[in-house]
């Protein structure tokens, strides 16, 4: 995925999860919106390297959205938890993820399930074949393993659920994390910070449902899915 031209600045502080002010370049202080509900563990420090998005649209309360941050040096992450459902589409569009392939239809947003969800993507290969995914972004990396969540889910439990239930109907079911950054080896779940989702993703994986997890190549003018981690359970 291309991005666009980007602001570049250093980052005075998060706040009230949706807002962040930040310093550009030229020496102007700007409030831009927030893209991600999570924690964002280890990339929130003040004087952190970061990148913004003009939405190019005056009437929005802030046109500006933080997109980018360097964590350390060399390592940038894309925060926005919108973008994953869009690289995880275009890598299956393009051919990139060769377990996911076979299907001649991708469909967003559709619902589903037994507690009232909307899956992000839905593969289709007539009515008989059909992939169900929900995908997640992952922005944690504690040493070169991607952790997820990095904040207590119930959210997140309910979509493990109705993946367990689609399998249970005969049909697949992947939960696909989506790692936003270049630097893990792998993926495992965030047992130290929200021990009932590792629980529950076990669960249901020994159920039947399937885990996939894709590193990103992120740099301020292009995002992309190019390589397949493990996921350790």
């Amino acid at each position: 995925m291309n991005l666009p031209p980007l602001l570049e600045g250093r980052l005075i502080r998060r706040y009230k999860r949706f807002l962040a002010d930040v310093e550009l370049a030229d020496g102007r202080i700007v409030t831009a919106h927030t893209p991600n509900t999570g924690s964002m563990t280890g990339l929130t420090r003040p004087g952190s390297h970061v990148w913004l998005r003009d939405s190019g649209n005056p009437k929005r309360k802030y046109p500006l959205s933080w997109i980018l941050v360097e964590a350390r040096p060399g390592v940038i992450v894309g925060i926005d938890t919108g973008m994953a459902n869009l690289l995880v589409r275009e890598a299956i569009e393009a051919g990139t993820i060769d377990t996911l392939q076979g299907y001649d239809n991708i469909r967003s947003e559709v619902r589903y399930g037994r507690e009232r969800s909307r899956i992000d993507l839905l593969l289709e290969d007539g009515p008989k074949h059909r992939c169900w995914i929900e995908v997640k972004n992952v922005t944690l990396v504690e040493g070169d393993t991607a952790c997820f969540p990095d904040a207590a889910t119930e959210r997140g439990r309910k979509h493990l659920r109705e993946l367990a239930h689609i399998v249970e109907s005969g049909e697949r079911g992947v939960i696909f994390f989506c790692v936003q950054r270049g630097d893990a080896e792998r993926l495992r779940p965030a047992d130290h910070i929200d021990p009932a989702y590792g629980k529950t993703l076990r669960q249901v994986v020994g159920q039947g449902v399937e885990a996939m997890a894709w590193r990103a190549s992120v740099t301020p003018r292009e995002i992309r899915l190019d390589t397949a981690l493990p996921v350790e359970l």
